[in-house]
């Protein structure tokens, strides 16, 4: 494995890549993969990579993987009659 590692290493290296570029490539990958073997279990993905749920979805935005999940607000509540006769 730490053979395989190195090897890529010296791929990115001597190709010219950019540090970033490199954790970018290597993040997107490894994250696609978690939420392909997870079926899109985002909860269960972010426990197989080791990171925080909230992390994931920052990244996932950060790469454009998926749809991102918007806050639901809480429904309103409704108010009685007799508070709402009450209250004015």
């Amino acid at each position: 494995m730490k053979e395989r590692f190195e090897s890529l290493v010296e791929h990115l290296f001597v190709s010219g890549f950019f540090l970033e570029e490199a954790v970018e490539i290597l993040e997107k990958t490894l994250i696609q993969r978690a939420l392909a073997g997870t079926a899109g279990n985002r909860s269960a993905a972010s426990k197989l990579l080791g990171i925080h749920r909230n992390t994931l979805q920052r990244k996932m935005v950060e790469y454009k993987l998926g749809e991102p999940r918007l806050r639901r607000k809480p429904p309103r509540r409704v108010q009685s009659a007799r508070k709402r006769a009450t209250a004015g």
